[in-house]
């Protein structure tokens, strides 16, 4: 495992915990998910003992970054145990993100939505704790993009929206890029950020969007429902801003807003369709922190 890098360790370890639990439920229902979890229960205890040896400080970025994940994979299935789950079909399991290897290629899905991995390498970086405020913006995302929209994370300052979107870039391999937005932001600059991203097949995480000028987000509106609806017609090319641009289907914005504060815009209707919005509130600090010390 440690000869690996990080980010293949956890997409491999990712396909074979989504295949054993789908085998433990269609083979034994119930029973087959309580014994996969005392299963898992043992191998967190392995995992454990490695974490607290000798290691090297790649090794170790490692494996913490794998028991963060592993964490979620154990929480998912003992609370499927405590729902007394017994099927593949149960919403409890279809709303996780769930590896799968189809057609030669690792392939991610939850719920309806369906992701080919991007095979982005992003270095042997820490992953974010997935508390249930976590799930569920994964779960708003990755639907939105399902639908070629994109998605709106809000709260106040220090919720994790930005950290939510990077991480969900993290787990199906898309680069994503933030900006920090402000007043004098124009739509030509925006313009060009939509064609390098939608060339690029990349991500943008749009940070304090509602800074930007009420007469700018109009135009960006109509900048980003021309790439959306071009990609949702399966085009490979669009005219955009004066010239011919490839489209790489894997394009995706997200936008972070703080409701309320002083100096913000309402966003317009027709910017307000192309984003779904999820509220991000207090996250779970406690079993934050907990995780981050196990994984240490």
């Amino acid at each position: 495992m440690l000869s690996w890098p990080g980010q293949v360790v956890i997409c491999v370890s990712q396909m074979y915990w989504t295949k054993d639990v789908e085998q433990a439920l269609g083979d034994q229902g119930l029973h087959g998910i309580q014994v996969y979890e005392q299963t898992l229960n043992n191998n967190m205890t392995d995992l454990i003992q490695l974490v607290r040896g000798e290691l090297k400080r790649t090794e170790r970025c490692t494996l913490e970054a794998l028991v963060v994940i592993e964490v979620h994979s154990r929480d998912v299935v003992t609370e499927m145990v405590k729902e007394e789950t017994s099927d593949p079909g149960a919403f409890g399991w279809l709303s996780q993100l769930r590896y799968y290897w189809e057609k030669e290629q690792v392939c991610i899905r939850q719920t309806s939505a369906r992701f080919i991995y991007g095979y982005e390498y992003l270095g042997n970086s820490p992953r974010l704790v997935i508390t249930a405020l976590t799930d569920r913006a994964y779960l708003t995302c990755s639907g939105a993009l399902h639908y070629n929209l994109g998605a709106a994370p809000q709260g106040p300052a220090g919720t994790g929206k930005t950290e939510s979107v990077k991480d969900l870039g993290k787990a199906l391999a898309r680069q994503c890029v933030v900006f920090n937005c402000s007043d004098g932001l124009d739509y030509k600059m925006m313009a060009r950020m939509f064609s390098g991203l939608a060339q690029a097949g990349a991500w943008a995480c749009f940070d304090e969007f509602n800074r930007i000028g009420a007469e700018v987000l109009s135009v960006i509106a109509q900048q980003m429902l021309a790439v959306t609806t071009a990609i949702a017609a399966k085009a490979t090319s669009l005219f955009f801003e004066g010239r011919d641009i490839s489209l790489n289907h894997d394009f995706g914005v997200f936008i972070t807003m703080n409701p309320g504060y002083a100096g913000r815009q309402e966003l317009p209707d027709n910017l307000k369709a192309l984003f779904r919005p999820v509220c991000l509130m207090v996250p779970d600090y406690g079993l934050i922190a907990e995780i981050m010390f196990y994984s240490e």
